[in-house]
């Protein structure tokens, strides 16, 4: 009895979990994928396969699919670029303010996404000391910088910037310090051991920061809402359009689908190109 109770102990531990998933995650998915199958208005839906609301979905939003991809790689992008070097201080450099810096990149966390964003507003507003700044070095030649896609992009970077920060800190803290030393012995400059040393080890972060990142800001409608025009729109503000003022819910949850899996696709060609390894951690050991 004890030897099957040790053998059914982890299907006990993974049971609430499982639960918890079933629950919030699959039964909601299951109903969503019925909804984009029907047609009809809210109150006189009917379920009648209806394929074409997919189809639909990519001939009408083809340009805020577009438009969203594209603001999420452009701030993904610039999020590894101040991340990196802000992550690696923090690992080896910062010494006795290293706890200090890492509370200043989770501190955003202690006000709601919301506010941070209208914070966000008001900064790149016409009258601002930032948008004046841009305009005097030729960044923002018309002064206005707001119902843009910089801005959006913008809003972007900074909200998910943390989700860069943490993974590649945590992967760059645990590099053996010996392995930098051991390659300067050899006669590696520093730009060298940090070539093959250092880059190749904090690969993991960088993988997870960046899936950490792209993906929600693909699917982000808040940013787009607040900081970018009508000509700035991307496929969450048309989802949230659809579910909360068109009340056209099947055409929202099939824009839903295809976004999942257009991301998805993303997601797997950006693994298969960065290696299985770097997800991982191989390289690391």
């Amino acid at each position: 009895m004890s030897a099957l109770r040790r053998r059914a102990a982890p299907y006990f531990l993974l049971g609430p979990g499982t639960i918890w998933l079933v629950l919030f995650f699959v039964v909601p998915l299951f109903y969503m994928a019925k909804l984009s199958l029907e047609s009809g208005v809210v109150g006189n839906l009917e379920f009648n396969w209806r394929w074409s609301n997919y189809s639909d979905a990519l001939e009408l939003y083809d340009s805020q699919f577009v438009r969203s991809f594209v603001y999420a790689a452009a701030a993904t992008l610039i999020a590894l670029a101040v991340a990196y070097p802000l992550a690696y201080t923090m690992a080896f450099k910062a010494g006795r303010w290293r706890n200090a810096l890492l509370f200043a990149v989770i501190a955003p966390f202690f006000t709601t996404y919301l506010i941070r964003t209208i914070a966000w507003e008001t900064i790149l507003s016409d009258e601002s000391p930032v948008t004046e700044f841009l305009h005097v070095i030729g960044l923002a030649p018309s002064g206005h910088v707001l119902a843009t896609g910089p801005a959006v992009i913008a809003g972007l970077t900074y909200n998910f910037l943390p989700f860069m920060i943490l993974p590649l800190y945590a992967s760059l803290e645990r590099i053996d310090e010996r392995l930098i030393e051991a390659a300067k012995d050899l006669y590696s400059s520093a730009s060298q051991s940090f070539l093959r040393v250092t880059l190749p080890l904090s690969a993991p972060g960088m993988v997870a920061g960046t899936l950490l990142t792209f993906i929600p800001a693909a699917g982000d409608y808040v940013n787009a809402q607040f900081l970018g025009g009508a000509g700035n729109r991307m496929i969450g503000n048309v989802i949230q359009s659809l579910y909360l003022t068109q009340a056209d819910y099947p055409s929202a949850a099939a824009l839903s689908f295809v976004l999942m899996a257009l991301i998805m696709v993303a997601v797997v060609v950006y693994i298969r190109f960065a290696g299985s390894e770097a997800l991982m951690g191989q390289e690391a050991r």
